[in-house]
């Protein structure tokens, strides 16, 4: 199942990446810039596959992940405090789980290329680490874009 790692020597975030196709690991890697210590998971974010994100920060997730409440309670309980859909909508997130177990969300907002997909989670990733605003990015029930003037 664990597909391949993206690693560095000084990482800034455990990261898990769940339904990481194959054309998408190169993105991911020069968006990276081996600044977080990225394991990438080829089977799509599930219950059972949910204990992959243990010891992980955060979780980068695609359109077909399960990120029910049941599934949110388990990757809290895994230590994730952060979950980046590579996608613009974000419907598949209970963002109501999210929220009471503290855990902020993010999309990527906009994007004309595929690459643009890997550079903006890798950016939310970058902001996060540094206790930041991600801006238009953010889809936290109480987020940046709702409730503060956003910068990014």
């Amino acid at each position: 199942m664990a597909g391949n790692y993206l690693s560095c020597y000084h990482c800034s975030m455990k990261v898990v990446a769940y339904s990481v196709k194959p054309f998408e690991k190169e993105f991911l890697a020069k968006a990276n810039q081996k600044k977080h210590d990225i394991t990438l998971i080829f089977n799509s974010l599930s219950l059972e596959t949910a204990v992959y994100a243990a010891g992980k920060q955060a979780a980068i997730v695609f359109t077909s992940d399960d990120l029910s409440a049941e599934v949110i309670n388990k990757l809290s309980e895994l230590g994730i405090k952060y979950i980046t859909t590579c996608s613009t909508g974000f419907s598949h997130i209970d963002k109501d789980a999210a929220a009471r177990h503290g855990i902020k969300l993010a999309n990527v907002p906009q994007y004309t290329q595929l690459q643009d997909i890997a550079v903006q989670t890798i950016k939310n990733l970058d902001r996060w680490e540094l206790n930041k605003c991600i801006g238009k990015a953010c889809i936290c029930s109480n987020g940046c874009r709702t409730n503060k003037k956003t910068s990014g």
